[in-house]
């Protein structure tokens, strides 16, 4: 591994950023230990959920609608009725939550444990496991679950990982499209996911103490530094 000279975006936050150029397979990182510190996946964990619930059909598609129950959350988006599309996109827990109930413990721990998803622990109740619970996830093992993912070398049907690909588009330049998940807990923020830029492509995860949108603005600069994407 080799170290990213990124620090001046992190405004004095612990945190950490790891680059992997899937073409020629390096890693570089800015503060190691921390890339191989677990923390609760938060938000990022609607990847892999979405790709599980898809594949054992909890839901149909990224268009399976799950309606609102009403009661008002504190994010004024949460509070209508959703798509996994749309929830992936405004990372709508409580969607999220009512899928996992749908897939089941046994079925949900049957598919960490394929995917070795970080500790594997979903001890900590069905719809909370991955909510600053029992999951805990590296940011070095996201970006290799980033990169099979990208691969499409999980266990995963083939259509299941280009729908959970397709949605998690959240950026796209006149060169490069960036497709990638927030996560936010109490204390930390992540930004994970990979930049497609003409054939030569990267998987990241930053997590920081701070905030998710921290993490995704230090990601566009260090990207930029780095001259992987261009405005």
């Amino acid at each position: 591994m080799k170290e990213l000279n990124v620090g001046e975006f992190f405004n004095d936050k612990n945190g950490t950023f790891v680059l992997r150029d899937m073409k020629t397979g390096k890693t570089l990182f800015y503060n190691k230990e921390r890339a191989q510190t677990r923390f609760a996946p938060q938000s990022t964990f609607k990847i892999p959920n979405s790709l599980i619930g898809l594949q054992v059909g909890a839901v149909r598609d990224e268009y399976d609608i799950k309606y609102w129950d009403g009661e008002k959350r504190e994010i004024e988006e949460w509070n209508r009725d959703h798509t996994l599309g749309s929830a992936l996109r405004y990372s709508v827990v409580w969607y999220y939550q009512e899928m996992a109930r749908d897939i089941g413990n046994d079925r949900m721990k049957e598919w960490i444990e394929k995917i070795s998803y970080g500790n594997k622990d979903i001890s900590g109740g069905i719809d909370q496991f991955w909510l600053s619970s029992s999951l805990k996830i590296s940011p070095l093992e996201q970006v290799d679950f980033i990169e099979e993912l990208y691969k499409e070398e999980l266990p995963f049907d083939l259509d299941v990982m280009r729908t959970v690909k397709r949605m998690m588009v959240q950026k796209e330049g006149r060169t490069y499209t960036i497709h990638a998940k927030t996560g936010q807990g109490s204390e930390q923020g992540w930004y994970v996911g990979y930049v497609e830029r003409e054939g030569h492509d990267y998987a990241f995860a930053v997590n920081l103490d701070g905030t998710s949108a921290e993490a995704k603005r230090i990601t566009e600069e260090v990207l930029k530094k780095y001259n992987i994407i261009k405005e």
